[in-house]
C-alpha cells in the first residue's frame, strides 16, 4: 500500500519531523545502492533508538506497511533498495560503541556504527576485530550483520558471523529479542544469532551486536609476489594453501587491475606483470619472519618474478589503498559493471581463472578479476556499456555462464554480498526446492505478513 499523509505523520510522531522525509530529492538518495537499480520508496525514516524502531515496526505491521532497513547503501546486491516501495529505515543515526571490554574481549555497538571505526576502538585498546570488507571506511556493522561481510583476512580469520557473539534486534510484530550470548561458548536452543546475520534484512531490524574481539597480532608483513602468468599465480595460491603457513591474506589482482591501480602504488610494476598477489602474514615477531622467508622461497619456486616485502606500515598501507579502491576506478574501462562475489575451492582457482579469460574471448567484454583468493573467493567483474542492448544482453549471458561453471566447480555464487534482488533467479540452480520451501517457511514465522524487506533473496 502507498503512504498517505494521516501514516506519514503518525512515523513523524515516533522519530521527529526532522527524522523523517518523504520529499522527492531525499527519496532518491535511499532508492538505490551499489547496484545502481533504483526503486523509489514512499518515505525515508532515522530512528534513533532500539524503541523507535521497535514503534516503527509496530505501527508497520498495524497498517501492513513495508520496511526496508538499511545502513549507507554500499550492498552490491540490492539488499536495500526498496523494490516494493515502502518505508526505508536507516540506523546510521544509532552508532554508539557502548563499551569495549578488554578483560572479556568483547565491544557492544549498534548497528549504525561504520566497521572502520570498529578497527579503531579496537587496536586502540591493543585488540583486532579482522572483517575488513573494501568498504569498512563507509559501510555500517549493521550492513555487514545483514550481509555476512567477509573480507581479505576472512582466509585465516573467517567472516562477520564468526564474530557475532550476541544480538538485539526488532520482530516485524514490533517485538525485542536477545539473541546468543556474551562468552565464549553458548549451545542453548537454536542459533537465532546465526539465522539473522546473513538474512538481509528480511527477518528482523539488528539494533545492537555484540562482538567478539581478538588480541592485536604482535607483527604484520605484506608482501607483493608479481607473476608472468595469471594461472600460475592462481596456482601458486592453490599450493601455498596446502603449506603449514597460513597467511592472513592472499588477495589476487590480475593484469586489467594492475593498470587501473599502478598510479596508487609507491612502487614501479616490474614490465610483463600479469598478476599480483599481495600476501599478509600476522603473528609473533619471530615467527612472522620465519614464515614470510617461507612464503617466498616458495612463491619463487612456483614461478614468481619477483617477491617484494613492504618495508614499513607506510608502503603496506599503500598497497592496500591501491587494492581497496579497485572497484570504482573499473568504471574507467566501461561506464557499467557486473560485480559477482564467487567462490570456488582453493584448487580450482586456475580453472576458474581460465574461466573468466574464455569468457573474456567469447563475449567480447573485458572481464576484470580480483579479490580474496586465499580463501577462493574472486570477484569477477563483467564491464559492459548498459545503453547498448547487445553488449548488455551479453554480459547477462556471460553472467549466466559464469556461475554454471562456478557450480560446476563445487562452489558457490555468492560468497559475501548475499543474493538480494540480483542473484534471486540463480538461487534454485545452487540451492534445492526443499531447502528454498523451508527458508521461505522461516522468514514466514518471522514475518507473516511479509512486511520486511520483501521481494528479496526469494521470491
Amino acid at each position: 500500500m502507498g503512504l498517505s499523509g494521516t501514516l506519514y505523520r503518525q512515523l513523524q510522531k515516533i522519530s521527529g519531523k526532522q527524522n523523517c522525509t518523504r520529499e522527492k530529492e531525499d527519496l532518491l538518495c535511499y532508492a538505490y545502492d551499489s547496484t545502481g537499480t533504483c526503486f523509489l520508496p514512499d518515505a525515508v525514516i532515522f530512528p534513533g533508538s532500539e524503541k523507535e524502531v521497535s514503534r516503527i515496526l509496530k505501527f508497520a505491521s498495524k497498517e501492513r506497511l513495508i520496511v526496508v532497513p538499511r545502513g549507507t547503501g554500499s550492498g552490491m546486491t540490492g539488499g536495500a533498495v526498496p523494490v516494493k516501495g515502502g518505508l526505508v529505515l536507516v540506523t546510521t543515526r544509532m552508532n554508539k560503541i557502548f563499551d569495549v571490554d578488554e578483560n572479556n574481549l568483547i565491544v557492544r555497538v549498534q548497528p549504525g556504527v561504520i566497521v572502520a571505526d570498529i578497527h579503531k576502538i579496537a587496536e586502540q585498546k591493543g585488540l583486532f576485530y579482522p572483517p575488513d570488507p573494501s568498504s569498512s571506511s563507509v559501510c555500517t556493522i549493521g550492513g555487514n550483520i545483514g550481509e555476512c561481510a567477509g573480507g581479505p583476512k576472512a582466509v585465516k580469520y573467517g567472516v562477520t558471523r564468526d564474530y557475532v557473539l550476541g544480538l538485539r534486534a526488532v520482530l516485524p510484530s514490533g517485538e525485542v529479542i536477545q539473541t546468543g550470548v556474551s562468552t565464549a561458548k553458548g549451545v542453548a536452543g537454536y542459533d537465532l544469532t546465526r539465522l539473522i546475520v546473513g538474512s538481509e534484512g528480511t527477518l528482523a531490524v539488528v539494533t545492537e551486536i555484540t562482538l567478539k574481539l581478538l588480541p592485536k597480532p604482535d607483527a604484520v608483513k605484506t608482501m607483493a609476489v608479481f607473476f608472468d602468468s595469471m594461472q600460475m599465480a592462481a596456482k601458486t595460491v592453490s599450493n601455498i594453501m596446502r603449506e603449514a603457513v597460513v597467511p592472513r591474506c592472499v588477495e589476487y589482482l590480475d593484469e586489467a587491475c594492475l593498470h587501473l591501480v599502478q598510479e596508487s602504488l609507491s612502487f614501479e610494476l616490474p614490465r610483463g606483470i600479469k598478476a599480483l598477489l599481495i600476501i599478509e602474514l600476522d603473528g609473533d615477531m619471530a615467527d612472522v619472519e620465519k614464515d614470510a622467508k617461507k612464503i617466498k622461497e616458495l612463491c619463487l619456486s612456483y614461478g614468481a618474478m619477483e617477491v617484494m616485502v613492504a618495508k614499513d606500515q607506510t608502503e603496506a598501507q599503500k598497497l592496500w589503498d591501491a587494492r581497496k579502491a579497485l572497484s570504482p576506478v573499473l568504471y574507467k574501462i566501461a561506464t557499467n559493471k557486473i560485480n559477482e562475489d564467487i567462490v570456488v575451492p582453493i584448487d580450482k582457482i586456475p580453472e576458474m581463472v581460465q574461466v573468466t579469460q574464455d569468457l573474456q574471448k567469447k563475449f567480447g567484454l573485458k572481464v576484470v578479476s580480483f579479490g580474496h583468493a586465499g580463501d577462493g573467493n574472486i570477484h569477477c567483474n563483467i564491464m559492459y556499456h548498459k545503453a547498448d542492448k547487445d553488449e548488455s544482453k551479453r554480459a547477462q549471458k556471460a553472467v549466466d555462464e559464469l556461475f554454471e561453471a562456478t557450480l560446476n566447480l563445487g562452489g558457490t555464487i555468492t560468497g559475501e554480498h548475499g543474493v538480494g534482488i540480483t542473484k534471486i533467479k540463480y538461487l534454485p540452480m545452487e540451492i534445492g526446492t526443499t531447502q528454498i520451501e523451508l527458508m521461505k517457511g522461516i522468514k514466514k514465522v518471522f514475518d507473516p505478513q511479509n512486511i520486511l524487506n520483501p521481494g528479496k533473496i526469494f521470491c
